[in-house]
């Protein structure tokens, strides 16, 4: 019994001892052949030197940023005027209705001044100025006063916008800067519109500064009285390079970028200086050069020196390499 046991223990050790030397000539084997490399396990394939991120870079240029103010505003007529008749009494006769063109010196209704005993002749409402009847709630039989408002005449093809600006915007204001205007009405459509006028005193209840902006032309879709969402742009930042705020990456409140370098397979990890930023991009004060590529995407899981694959790139060359393979394969006739 005891041989047996003695027996299946030199066999057990010889079996260990016939592996072990199996793995070590194997390791031996693929050291020499390459697969770790120089520097040890960095160099297979798999290490992390070797990984391959896939990203998207744009060429860095000179961008123009647009800043800008939104604001509420109503459309109004440029022209309007209330009228009031010359004399009190009961109206008689009304000639115009909501809506109705009407021109200067045209009448607008009729009122008889007279009393229980006395009788005078009719008196006319003159239409002051030409365009059209905006308001108008006279009856006829109605008494009116010399303070009552007969009709209120605008002139409904010229359209302004009046809308209000927050104090802390108030100077960045000027003469001629343009808006973007959407109406309720046309929630797809952008009128363009000029600031004309701004208030020279300040709202004290409100904080805000009137301006009047004009339609920079004439559309029979806009109406006065609608509700305008106004996009007011303000001031202009120029002549520097500017990004999309997802692809700087803060660290200890510094701020980097990845950039291609210039064999357009690694990347090095730059710090740059922020300037302003506008609708979630931010200008490039330093750190960046024109013309260099930066990544915009994928930069998340890359480090300096790392290696990438522009996809956007790598497309365009797989799609003019099939264009090629297409041209040589036709047949001529």
């Amino acid at each position: 019994m005891n041989v047996k046991k003695i027996i299946t223990s030199v066999i057990t050790i010889i079996v260990i001892l016939a592996l072990t030397a199996a793995g070590m000539y194997f390791i031996k084997k693929t050291s020499s052949a390459g697969i770790m490399g120089k520097g040890g396990w960095g160099g297979w394939k798999g290490g992390a030197s070797a990984t391959i991120t896939s990203v998207r870079t744009i060429t860095a240029q000179n961008v123009t940023l647009h800043d800008y103010v939104n604001t509420n505003g109503d459309v109004e007529t440029q022209t309007a005027i209330e009228v009031f008749p010359s004399i009190g009494g009961r109206v008689v006769q009304v000639d115009v209705s909501l809506g109705s063109p009407i021109k200067a010196g045209q009448v607008i209704a009729y009122i008889d001044p007279s009393e229980p005993g006395n009788y005078y002749a009719k008196s006319p409402v003159i239409a002051p100025i030409s365009g059209s009847i905006l308001s108008s709630s006279i009856r006829v039989g109605s008494k009116v006063t010399t303070g009552s408002v007969i009709a209120k005449i605008g002139d409904i093809e010229n359209l302004q916008i009046t809308a209000k600006v927050p104090e802390r915007y108030v100077g960045d204001l000027k003469l001629g800067l343009k808006a973007n205007v959407v109406l309720e009405a046309y929630p797809d459509a952008v009128f363009p519109a000029t600031v004309v006028r701004i208030s020279p005193v300040l709202d004290s209840s409100s904080r805000t500064k009137e301006i009047i902006l004009h339609f920079d032309t004439n559309d029979s879709r806009i109406n006065a009285g609608m509700f305008a969402k106004i996009k007011l742009f303000t001031v202009d930042y120029k002549n520097h390079i500017a990004v999309q705020q997802d692809a700087i990456v803060n660290n200890n409140d510094k701020y980097y970028l990845y950039v291609v370098n210039p064999d357009g397979e690694t990347v090095s990890k730059r710090q740059v200086t922020l300037g302003k930023n506008v609708d979630g991009y931010y200008q490039i004060l330093t750190g960046v050069e024109l013309g260099e590529s930066v990544v915009v995407e994928g930069m998340l899981t890359l480090t300096d020196g790392g290696k990438i694959k522009d996809v956007d790139k790598a497309a365009a060359q797989k799609a003019a390499e099939g264009d090629g393979k297409a041209s040589r394969g036709g047949k001529s006739e």
